[in-house]
């Protein structure tokens, strides 16, 4: 009876997610801009690699700092206006980055990509939230969170070669325009569930019965929803988990092809075409374990939070992997470690991004899932320094593979013990209000 019903519905909420991943994946490619063109960029302007490491880090600084006041101001909002601002904003700072004759405008373009950037996944966190009913939200939101892998796998040749055929300047080009097309695209088709003249009354009924969070925002504000999310350990549970997966994907985001390079003797062609290989399976479990696996059991009738909770626990213990790297000298092996570990973490990473919709009171998952990516993003800048640190001090990856290992059963244990029942949070008391007997 279930399936039938569910045949008749509509699939628009599906073009809505496929619209979110494609947002994902732009806003990954504007990311990864600066480092394909950085040499290009460095000899043009006669920077130091002082002057190229404040460039790289412009953009992580602003976007972590904003992330918990971007969830307030989202959850204030909504995804819709956020949303779009966000991608004019995209096009604009790589309009500036191309027409830089320095260090000041390219930094400065820089930081506003990361303030413009701050909202792309907390929008479409909340999102998917609002356009997905809970037995869905596993695939939805593995389509924008592997955006973000694929990224790496057909990115970098695309941006790279635009600046080897035209130059720097016409790499930023590029992403302009592939920003400015989807801040059209959004504008046009994106709308909230209720204001979506072309969403079917049935295909509505079947979103918001299946349990899509409630929209609208927090009836006693933002600072109080806050403030009410800050002292709640299913939050920190979260939070800390969340970080400890951002701490070893940004390790590899960064140091992998340095690690193949130096460790591994590789030149940098082929360093390249061996880094393609563990985002290309990290591509494929998120999308296929942490997105459809999820999804059929729940359907089969498994406990929902058991089944997001194993999936993310097993991740995590498969992102362990990393320490088989520390063992081996061979190319080959590396490869397959890293491959299972990045494999692992990438399947549990969309569990930990439906999350704040699954766990947040109404009008609060914006906030979750800034504080989330806060603390995410903050790992995230430390673990290309620690690292390089670490390298600098013993030539080796080894014990900073090591430590990213630890701080992935920090996260495991934050995960197992801390979050506990994926289920919804009481809404907060509004201020001035009592507890009714």
């Amino acid at each position: 009876m279930k399936s039938a019903i569910t045949a008749k519905v509509a699939k628009r909420r599906w073009g809505i997610g496929a619209l979110l991943g494609i947002g994902v994946l732009i806003n990954y490619i504007d990311r990864i801009g600066l480092s394909v063109a950085a040499p290009q960029i460095q000899e043009a302007f006669n920077l130091t690699p002082v002057d190229m490491g404040l460039l790289f880090s412009a953009f992580a600084w602003s976007y972590s700092l904003l992330q918990i006041p971007v969830g307030m101001v989202l959850d204030r909002f909504g995804p819709t206006r956020v949303g779009r601002w966000g991608a004019f904003l995209w096009g604009l700072a790589s309009v500036i980055t191309a027409f830089s004759s320095g260090f000041a405008g390219i930094f400065a373009a820089r930081i506003l990509l990361g303030i413009a950037e701050a909202p792309a996944f907390p929008v479409s966190s909340k999102a998917t939230g609002y356009w997905f009913p809970r037995n869905e939200r596993g695939t939805a939101t593995a389509i924008f969170d592997a955006a973000a892998k694929f990224s790496n796998v057909i990115g970098v040749p695309l941006v790279a070669v635009t600046v080897v055929a035209f130059g720097w300047r016409w790499g930023f080009g590029l992403t302009a325009v592939l920003s400015f097309s989807y801040f059209f695209a959004f504008l046009l088709v994106y709308r909230d569930p209720s204001a979506d003249t072309k969403l079917s009354k049935v295909e509505l009924d079947y979103i918001q019965l299946g349990g899509a969070a409630p929209e609208g925002p927090a009836e006693g504000g933002a600072i109080n929803m806050l403030g009410y999310l800050l002292t709640k350990s299913k939050v920190w549970g979260l939070t800390i988990g969340f970080a400890a997966y951002g701490y070893t994907f940004y390790l590899f985001l960064t140091w992998l092809p340095g690690y193949l390079v130096q460790t591994m003797h590789m030149s940098i062609i082929k360093s390249a075409g061996f880094a393609a290989i563990p985002w290309a399976v990290a591509t494929v479990t998120d999308l296929f374990v942490g997105g459809w696996l999820i999804d059929h059991l729940i359907a089969k009738g498994k406990n929902e939070s058991v089944v997001r909770k194993s999936v993310l626990v097993i991740g995590m213990l498969f992102g362990l992997a990393v320490f088989g790297a520390t063992q081996t000298t061979d190319p080959a092996w590396a490869i397959f470690w890293i491959s299972i570990a990045l494999g692992g973490l990438a399947s549990a990473a969309p569990v930990g991004w439906s999350l704040p919709s699954l766990i947040a009171p109404k009008g609060g998952a914006g906030t979750v899932g800034g504080i989330m990516n806060f603390a995410n993003n903050l790992m995230g800048a430390a673990a290309p320094i620690v690292t390089g640190m670490i390298v600098g001090a013993t030539n080796s990856f080894a014990n900073a593979f090591m430590v990213a290992g630890v701080i992935l059963l920090v996260g495991i244990v934050s995960f197992v013990f801390v979050l506990g029942k994926i289920e919804p949070l009481p809404d907060p008391v509004p201020r001035g209000s009592t507890v009714p007997a």
